[in-house]
């Protein structure tokens, strides 16, 4: 009992030592870092855990494991606060729990392996460098949510992901089950707390440590993703709509007060009709530009591409007659489709076929955009969408029109794009929403989108 006393004393020392040493090489962690309360036991025996409030441990793991390695000490540690600062406890429900786990670790493994500190560096491992190349085919920034969807996509045998887990386990996520917490007020406190921890992290690195070069650029780039704000695509497309009159009776400015007088005083005469039109905001003039280089995925674009479809042909968005011109770009424009109507729509996008396959510039679709509108193509064109991974050569001038950037992943950092240019991430499952929500609203039939 006393040797079993001193060991979690011991243990609790160690990691006293590890919070100060990480702390002492990357202060904009400082108050992630204090946020666990150290507790002894949780059934924890072979490494650390937390339940995002407290960080459990073992005093004869920690104290054999501190003798071989502080590096592994340290590492061990930041590896469970970057779990809780990237708020992976709170997503895993829904998720194939193994596939989660797994995602995460590589997630939290290939941030450490980018930090070049002394208590970090433990050396480049063969087989992890390998599977991040494999990935960053896939996504440019490595991100728990990213790698699930691509180890979905994967289907590896079990043997395989038994091999990858030895390969990036560090901690135990027994204590991550968001599906057995009672209380879920206290587990949505829980991820606001580490929200919040997020926020001040990416705050004190782009204000004062981005531009120093502390080797901390893997840390803000997956805080930003994990900060990120849910999107309304649907309601984002509208912002390119302009005013028209549509053929509607128009509720907010009808008066039911002299309505209701004259069928009171005269039987069966109102005073008032109810007008017969009234305006709405709808898209007209629309350009949808598509980066078709070698860097974008044609599966992507077609995901993109339906849930455009779909949510424009919604009575709310979408004008009987319209021009809506769909470019294909790489280094020059390789198409430019005209759509006049949901038919013209519907027919592109079922015998759509991704043309290109060369280096990113954008600038060739905003010549061709401007060259239109000299033509007269265009009567009221309030915005052009971009579909993109958002590396690529931007034009210097803002056009007379607003732009929005529209990305599957979060870019690297490396990735500087115009003050003008409206930023937007959307993944594929606020994209998958996004077309639930214009069902549900107008109800469209998902049956009749365009299976690609």
């Amino acid at each position: 009992m006393e040797e079993r006393k001193n060991l979690t004393a011991v243990g609790q020392e160690i990691l006293l030592t590890a919070r100060n040493e990480l702390y002492m090489n990357l202060p904009y962690l400082d108050a992630a870092l204090c946020a666990l309360q150290f507790q002894p036991g949780g059934g924890v025996t072979l490494s650390l855990a937390t339940d995002g409030e407290r960080l459990y441990y073992d005093g004869a793991w920690l104290a054999e494991r501190y003798l071989r390695s502080s590096v592994a000490v340290n590492r061990a540690y930041l590896h469970v606060i970057l779990h809780c600062m990237l708020r992976h406890l709170a997503k895993k429900r829904g998720k194939v729990p193994e596939l989660w786990d797994l995602a995460c670790d590589v997630a939290v493994e290939s941030i450490l392996d980018s930090l070049h500190y002394v208590c970090l560096e433990e050396g480049p491992v063969p087989a992890r460098q390998k599977f991040y190349g494999e990935c960053r085919r896939a996504m440019p920034v490595l991100t728990a949510e990213g790698i699930y969807r691509q180890l979905l996509r994967m289907a590896l045998p079990e043997y395989r992901i038994a091999q990858l887990q030895r390969q990036f386990l560090a901690d135990d996520h027994g204590l991550w089950d968001p599906e057995q917490q009672e209380d879920q007020q206290q587990s949505q406190r829980q991820d606001e707390k580490w929200r919040g921890m997020s926020d001040r992290t990416q705050t004190a690195m782009e204000t004062v440590l981005a531009d120093q070069g502390t080797g901390g650029e893997a840390v803000l780039e997956q805080v930003r993703v994990a900060n990120r704000d849910d999107v309304d695509y649907r309601a984002f497309l509208r912002r390119f709509a302009v005013p028209r009159e549509v053929l509607a009776v128009d509720g907010d400015s009808f008066d039911y007060i002299f309505y209701t007088y004259g069928l009171r005083l005269y039987g069966n005469l109102p005073l008032v009709e109810p007008p017969e039109t009234k305006e709405e905001k709808r898209i007209e003039d629309f350009v949808i530009a598509v980066d078709t280089s070698m860097s974008t995925s044609g599966e992507l674009v077609r995901q993109f591409l339906t849930c455009t479809y779909g949510i424009l042909r919604s009575t709310g968005t979408f004008t009987r007659k319209v021009n809506i011109r769909v470019i294909q770009c790489d280094d020059q424009v390789r198409a430019d489709t005209v759509i006049h109507d949901l038919e013209d729509l519907k027919q592109y996008m079922e015998r759509f076929d991704l043309v290109g396959g060369s280096a990113t510039d954008f600038r060739p679709v905003f010549e061709h955009v401007a060259r239109l509108q000299k033509e007269g193509a265009f009567t009221s064109l309030r915005g052009l969408i971009y579909f993109t991974d958002g590396m690529g050569i931007y034009p210097q001038k803002r056009p007379p029109y607003d732009v929005a950037f529209v990305l599957l992943e979060e870019p690297p950092l490396s990735v500087k794009m115009p003050p003008w240019a409206i930023r937007l991430v959307l993944d594929a499952p606020r994209l998958e929403k996004a077309l639930r929500d214009a069902d549900e609203a107008d109800e469209i039939d998902l049956e009749e989108l365009p299976q690609l």
